[in-house]
């Protein structure tokens, strides 16, 4: 850490406390060059997870878009606001653990799709269809058959 006054490159730590937010360490500083005090502050550095769209535009990951989701396909269904906050914070810790730091939003779907099965059928037929625009009766019909083989 370089002094702000004399530019010396030493110094010694008085001080450490976090602050009020806990979100950062504040800490006080003394130059061993001219003595003066300073205040540094230590945080996280978080990287945000960028989403690959269709047309292959970034945007910063959105976990709200995820629960927002999960609630459209869900909607009438037996299914808690719980369990959708907990499919949400599956897929956001999921994410934030992985190495990677970029993720395509079909990967996302796939993820949202996997969970949505489990838990409610409907709601993944639901999401499927608004997801993977479904075109004609035909696809649609494909899906619903497979999750009926499955269950045989």
């Amino acid at each position: 850490m370089k002094c702000p006054y004399c530019g010396h490159g030493e110094d010694k730590v008085i001080d450490s406390r976090p602050t009020d937010e806990g979100t950062a360490i504040r800490r006080r500083r003394e130059c061993l060059k001219c003595s003066r005090r300073f205040t540094t502050y230590e945080k996280i550095e978080t990287i945000p997870i960028m989403v690959i769209k269709k047309d292959k535009r970034r945007e910063p990951f959105k976990r709200e878009k995820i629960l927002n989701g999960l609630m459209r396909a869900c909607e009438k269904r037996p299914v808690s606001i719980t369990q959708l906050e907990s499919i949400a914070d599956e897929i956001e810790s999921y994410l934030y653990n992985s190495t990677q730091k970029e993720i395509t939003s079909r990967e996302i779907g796939e993820m949202v799709m996997a969970k949505l099965k489990e838990i409610d059928e409907v709601a993944y037929v639901r999401f499927a269809s608004v997801y993977r625009q479904f075109t004609d009766l035909n696809i649609f019909m494909r899906e619903l058959r497979k999750i009926l083989d499955e269950k045989k």
